[in-house]
């Protein structure tokens, strides 16, 4: 299999709060889509790096189950994930995490849950 490469460009304009960004990947399927605070932490239309992560682990993982059935002689029809990112903005707590010699230890570690049920 060939090496595969993807990739996506976003522009950040003006300070945290305040600011704009715009996103666009290469096969323009998101071009100049907006993100900023308001989209990450309000309601604003727009996108948000946990939306786009949960979006990416959905899919990757569909197609990951698809092939390990099919694989195993059970080629699905239909298979619907529900992935979600979750961002708390307590920043107190982070700062804590972030000083804590055993959140350092661990750093790198996904927590990920599995609810599946067959159809």
């Amino acid at each position: 299999m060939a090496e595969i490469r993807r990739s996506a460009q976003a522009v950040w304009s003006g300070d945290l709060s305040s600011g704009k960004g715009r996103i666009t990947t290469n096969s323009r399927v998101l071009k100049d889509t907006a993100y900023g605070f308001a989209t990450r932490f309000g309601d604003e239309l727009g996108t948000n790096p946990e939306e786009l992560i949960a979006a990416a682990h959905a899919a990757c993982y569909n197609m990951a189950l698809a092939h390990t059935l099919s694989s195993k002689g059970h080629p699905p029809r239909r298979i619907q994930t529900r992935a979600i990112c979750s961002l708390s903005p307590q920043q107190i707590a982070h700062e804590a995490e972030a000083g804590c010699p055993v959140s350092n230890a661990l750093r790198g570690s996904l927590e990920i849950e599995l609810d599946a049920t067959l159809a």
